[in-house]
């Protein structure tokens, strides 16, 4: 028998890969299929069911591409529709891979079609479980994605709560937990960065499995300072249940190679959208296309693109430090179901600037040279980016609260005429930010090198305390 965990880091997603005797098994796939063919080829295995635990709602998952390539069985819990062909598991259903079970368990509350597995290995002992959104590492899954007429929010907290107590919690305390979503991922409000645990040291740590813990406060406890889902989670929900572009078609468009004059005259079409994809330093220090916005592949790339593109069906072009990753960058738009990219510039940068074209460059300092100018001189317009519970954890005194999360709601409270000097906590957000501005007519904008990490090495007065956030 052979479980791996496969984390994606980029959307702090657990994908999992079992096989037992020559068959094979994929729990809650991303969109790309050849990983998992690869895997289940090199065990000389053929992938028998592909398991989802819940229509995602943060990425676009894979079963129905994986399924025509495979002839695989995709297997939802009870109450899943789809324009696909699907098996509706009933609770406590056993699917046989190869010597040993996976018994679906129906813990709806996340969502109503929610299901856990459990792993049941030839000797009848019960090693893991795979609980996609219905419970975290220290957390469980907010419960307000999937509310319905006829199902409210706390409908489903009270679910969640009768799944964890009378499907999850009677297991072994030794049990594994295998979830889908780690640290960072917007399904869950405070996941916790290891990736597994024992059920025994959740029931110590995670506050939801309290023992004495009563329906009505674990209710309070989930709902309490939910923020608004990043605005692509429904759209990604609609595609889970729908038949897509095939990855293949969505790869072989999005990875062609643009000369810099074709590049030009699509970049300048008010449809299309520029995306710089490259290094922080690469993008500060040789500027970029004019118009363009920076979402870096090696930062929070995905949750970003669904976080900021509003229209899933933009067609975007895209600048790359590596032609070699090329390929990657579309997958990674892809899976949060951007699939309208339409190519590359091919050359990088040096292409465009060979052929004369005028970049863009936004103006930095570092954190000591802000935070010297701030005291002594005064620095009217200094925005902080980061998410608000950042913010209020600790920040600069003085300095006001911009998220980059709500940067399209409050463009309009900018004034274009004026310098701003904008920070995160370490130099992503801030040039994202400063892209978007720079492409609203803000032209006048300065990133703050280092952001918050160094700021607080400064001299610079922080405020410790929670207060009330202020937008500009």
């Amino acid at each position: 028998m052979k479980v791996e965990q496969l984390y994606t880091p980029c959307l702090s997603e657990m994908a999992y890969y079992i096989s037992s005797n020559g068959e094979a098994a994929i729990i809650d796939p991303l969109r790309e299929t050849e990983p998992y063919i690869r895997m289940a080829e090199a065990d000389d295995a053929k992938i028998k069911y592909i398991f989802l635990t819940h229509f995602h709602a943060d990425f676009v998952s894979g079963q129905y591409d994986l399924a025509q390539k495979t002839g695989a069985k995709i297997v939802f819990g009870p109450n899943a529709t789809a324009d696909y062909k699907i098996h509706n598991g009933a609770d406590g259903e056993l699917f046989k891979i190869g010597n040993i079970h996976l018994k679906l368990l129906h813990t709806p509350g996340h969502t109503m079609e929610s299901s856990s597995y459990l792993l049941i290995d030839k000797e009848g002992h019960s090693p893991y479980v795979f609980t996609g959104d219905c419970l975290f590492i220290g957390d469980v899954g907010r419960p307000d994605l999937a509310v319905k007429s006829d199902v409210t929010q706390n409908d489903l907290a009270g679910f969640l709560f009768d799944s964890l107590r009378n499907k999850i919690m009677p297991l072994a305390d030794d049990i594994i937990v295998y979830p889908n979503h780690g640290a960072g991922s917007a399904c869950g409000k405070n996941i916790s960065s290891e990736t597994y645990d024992t059920l025994g040291h959740q029931k110590e740590i995670n506050y939801a499995l309290r023992a004495d813990m009563t329906k009505e406060e674990f209710i309070t406890e989930v709902t309490m300072g939910l923020k608004q889902p990043p605005q692509y989670f429904p759209n990604n929900v609609k595609m889970n249940k729908s038949v897509n572009t095939s990855i293949d078609i969505i790869l072989h468009k999005g990875t062609s190679p643009l000369d810099a004059l074709t590049f030009k005259e699509l970049s300048t079409q008010k449809d299309i959208l520029v995306v710089d994809t490259r290094s922080k330093k690469a993008y500060t220090e040789e500027g970029t296309v004019p118009g363009a916005w920076y979402i870096g592949i090696d930062g929070g790339f995905a949750p970003w693109v669904g976080t900021l593109i509003t229209d899933i069906n933009q067609k975007i072009i895209f600048i790359a430090d590596d032609e070699l990753r090329v390929n990657e960058i579309v997958t990674r738009f892809s899976r949060v179901g951007y699939d309208n990219t339409l190519g590359h510039l091919a050359g990088g940068i040096f292409a465009w600037k060979k052929a004369g074209f005028e970049v863009d460059k936004i103006k930095s300092e570092t954190a000591y040279s802000f935070a010297k100018k701030f005291e002594n001189e005064g620095i009217e317009n200094a925005l902080d980016v980061r998410r608000e519970s950042e913010y209020q954890s600790q920040h600069v005194n003085g300095l006001k609260n911009f998220p980059l999360d709500f940067i399209h709601q409050n463009m309009g409270k900018l004034d274009k005429q004026k310098e701003y000097h904008i920070h995160c906590a370490s130099g992503y957000r801030s040039l994202i930010t400063s892209s978007i501005f720079q492409a609203n007519g803000v032209k006048n904008v300065t990133d703050v090198r280092g952001g918050f990490n160094d700021l607080k090495e400064t001299s610079l007065k922080l405020t410790d305390y929670v207060c009330p956030t202020t937008l500009l």
